[in-house]
């Protein structure tokens, strides 16, 4: 839904700029930098927390779990959207890859959205490390557990 959201978005955006005859901007190559360095940094994050949280079995403070599942989920759906946004970008130069500018847009477009892809991914890592270990439901679990008073 996300990644939908960010297609429509930069399609409508590439519309405008069509409406008012102006020229589209160039995607900048920090774009895809960037995002990959927020993308190291978020699954160094996950893979930390995996080991801490699953391996190691350590106590975590609740306000840093949900600080850490938080940030999980905001790269989850922000990861989504870039990709999908700069995928709906991509495409509407895609026709025009013969000149300079509109195959630069779709180059640096299509590494945002492997960023983007990226980041959705280890955005869900961070989320999922994040479960305290047994805490997973299972019916047969549930069914031999007493209820609680």
């Amino acid at each position: 839904m996300a990644a939908a959201l960010g297609v429509l978005g930069a399609l409508a955006l590439a519309a405008l700029f069509r409406a008012l005859e102006a020229t589209p901007p160039l995607v900048p190559w920090l774009s895809p930098v960037a995002l990959f360095v927020l993308v190291a940094f978020v699954g160094w994050l996950a893979r930390s927390v995996h080991v801490r949280v699953q391996k190691r079995r350590e106590r975590v403070e609740p306000s840093r779990a949900v600080a850490w599942l938080a940030l999980g989920k905001a790269a989850a759906l922000g990861g989504a959207v870039v990709a999908g946004g700069y995928l709906g970008y991509a495409l509407n130069f895609i026709t025009r890859l013969d000149a300079a500018a509109p195959r630069e847009r779709v180059v640096f477009s299509a590494w945002s959205v492997l960023a983007g892809i990226a980041l959705t991914v280890v955005g869900l890592a961070l989320e999922r490390a994040c479960r305290v270990p047994g805490d997973e439901e299972n019916p047969e679990d549930a069914e031999n557990t007493p209820e609680r008073p």
